[in-house]
């Protein structure tokens, strides 16, 4: 059963949803200020998150920033595109704006959460038929061994372990550039263009989609056209 983090201040609201969310399978934590959701967070990890803005204690904003492969939905009464850009771009996965329509925000969470595909077994990580083995450096596409440089598999792994939400230039670059010195914000478009090309070749999909103006995410396409980096 999937569990599902309410942080808001609003208690009808959170009613509201956790009622929804118990219908549809869920299992529901609840907590009512910012403060509260990342001391839970120190001893729990739930599948998702809906998250307010404006809460007492540390800010919706500030939590965020906090929370590391955990799905997050906001869920605000802010309407200003300026806000949402700033948010998916920290790490929030999709934005609803209150009052919102219930079955839509549970159709949002049902692709978030299919979104989030990526699993961790020892020194594995997957992705569709991806496959990262940490222990070895390996990486394989349809059990089709690929060949990597180090900055390409670097690049991948950050990828498949943020896999729910957009990653962007600058995370890729301050995350890798110690490990992989020639990853250069001149060079980053070429590595994500080479990597792209080899995972295409081993299975015929395209796995990493550009976000325009902010990044790169994991999604499993199939093309016809090579796309643009």
């Amino acid at each position: 059963m999937k569990q599902i983090l309410i942080v808001d201040d609003d208690i009808h609201i959170g009613d509201m949803l956790e009622v929804a969310l118990k219908k549809e399978g869920y299992s529901c934590l609840r907590t009512y200020s910012g403060t509260e959701a990342k001391l839970l967070l120190d001893s729990k990890r739930p599948d998702l998150i809906l998250l307010d803005l404006m809460l007492p204690g540390l800010s919706g904003e500030e939590l965020l920033e906090s929370i590391k492969n955990i799905p997050v939905i906001v869920v605000s009464a802010k309407l200003d595109v300026g806000d949402k850009v700033s948010l998916l771009m920290k790490g929030a996965v999709d934005y609803v704006t209150k009052p919102f329509e219930l079955k839509e925000l549970l159709a949002r969470i049902v692709v978030a959460l299919r979104n989030t595909s990526n699993t961790v077994q020892g020194g594995k990580m997957t992705f569709c038929d991806i496959e990262l083995d940490s222990d070895n450096w390996s990486v394989t596409v349809n059990k089709n061994s690929v060949k990597l440089t180090r900055t390409e598999y670097s690049i991948l792994k950050m990828l498949m372990s943020n896999s729910h939400q957009v990653v962007t230039k600058n995370q890729i670059l301050d995350k890798i550039s110690v490990d992989t010195p020639d990853c250069t914000d001149a060079s980053l478009k070429i590595h994500i263009s080479n990597l792209r090309r080899k995972l295409r070749e081993a299975s015929g999909c395209d796995y990493i989609k550009s976000v325009w103006g902010i990044g790169f995410k994991l999604e499993k396409e199939k093309c016809d056209e090579t796309p643009d980096d």
